[in-house]
């Protein structure tokens, strides 16, 4: 475990640094040049800060630090999809995942150590909850991918042109961490995404979306999964408190909101003879009936422990084509990197396993089982 009182600098938004120079006695305009060491040019040390003067290069380094989430393991697929474990200040591990697809390169970030919401069809939910990552350590997860995928895309000026807060955990509970990331995320001194290619993800925490509402206009994604409350109890269990009707109101708030005709993305795993029925699929049609959306279906990958199956081609497309029919916009996303357990939560349940049976091991030789 990583304990530190100084100041973590990698989630420090433009606003926050402005601030901090003006406390240490300095001018405000610092800010930029400090931004760009740190997120353009991925500096790990004050003292490579050269255009600013060494008395403030000493103070930051007194107070403040660089902190990189540590990679501790790394896979790639045959597709091209590389997923890495990082340890975060817990000591505990998360995930993150690169997708190219064409000139596209998506980035998939966690925003906590496990999660408290349990869905049934979640390998991260199964893990429980272990704590919030820091805004450095959200940021941070872009800063070793850009850094780590430069090398490999020598052509690119941004190797990474999307990012999803879709990884392990519910990022509308840990939004005082979130919202400044996401901000740095799309800061041109940060990384410039546009706001339309980073999306917030959420199981439908619905005070987290009125937030949003006030503090960011990055895209929102919702995890529907169901079309009726009742299925959706079981799969999602917050919509016991946040059932759908109070979740789409809100969600359609964020939008009008957003205004420049932005939707809400809807997220449906589909799931075999669960929730990929031509009976789901006209209910959602209903469901959905003038919410403005755009639709992903996603056949759900499985992970041990799970009784739940991949939806046969047939239905996956039965399902779609009712949704388009019905005049949707919907796209069927490509599993990606199953041969390197890239669906969320499975590496880092992988890991944890292995370390469980290490110590069971451990304590049988010391006879203490």
């Amino acid at each position: 475990m990583i304990e530190s009182k100084k100041l973590d600098l990698l989630g420090y938004t433009r606003g926050q640094f402005e601030s901090l120079l003006v406390e240490l006695g300095e001018k405000s305009y610092r800010a930029p040049q400090i931004m760009k060491w740190l997120h353009h040019r991925y500096v790990d040390d004050f003292s490579q800060m050269t255009d600013i003067s060494k008395s403030l290069r000493t103070r930051l380094a007194e107070i403040a630090e660089i902190h990189e989430p540590e990679v501790t393991a790394e896979k790639r697929s045959k597709d091209g999809t590389r997923k890495w474990l990082m340890k975060s200040r817990s000591g505990s591990s998360v995930e993150m995942v690169f997708i190219p697809e064409g000139p596209r390169g998506t980035l998939c970030v966690s925003s906590q150590v496990g999660c408290t919401l349990d869905c049934t069809f979640c390998a991260t939910g199964k893990q429980g909850f272990n704590s919030n990552l820091t805004a450095g350590e959200i940021v941070g997860q872009l800063r070793v991918a850009q850094r780590l995928l430069g090398p490999d895309y020598p052509d690119r000026q941004r190797v990474v042109t999307n990012v999803v807060l879709m990884g392990m955990g519910e990022p509308l509970l840990n939004l005082d961490n979130v919202i400044p990331a996401v901000a740095i995320m799309m800061d041109d001194l940060g990384y410039g995404i546009s706001k339309r290619k980073v999306t917030i993800s959420t199981a439908g925490v619905v005070p987290g979306i009125q937030r949003l509402v006030e503090t960011t206009d990055a895209s929102l994604a919702i995890s529907l999964h169901a079309p009726n409350d009742e299925l959706r109890n079981e799969l999602v269990p917050i919509n016991r408190k946040y059932p759908i009707a109070e979740l789409l109101a809100v969600c359609r708030q964020y939008a009008n909101n957003l205004g420049e005709k932005r939707t809400v993305t809807v997220e449906y795993v589909l799931i075999d003879k669960v929730n990929d029925q031509p009976e789901h699929a006209a209910q959602l049609i209903g469901l959905l009936r003038d919410f403005p959306c755009k639709i992903n279906l996603i056949p759900f990958n499985p992970f041990p422990g799970t009784s739940y199956k991949t939806p046969t081609r047939m239905a996956v497309r039965t399902f779609q084509d009712k949704l388009v029919d019905a005049g949707y916009s919907t796209m069927v996303r490509t599993t990606r990197g199953q041969d390197i357990q890239a669906a969320c939560g499975q590496l880092v349940g992988e890991v944890a396993d292995r370390t469980r049976r290490q110590e069971r091991y451990q304590r049988i030789a010391a006879g203490v089982a």
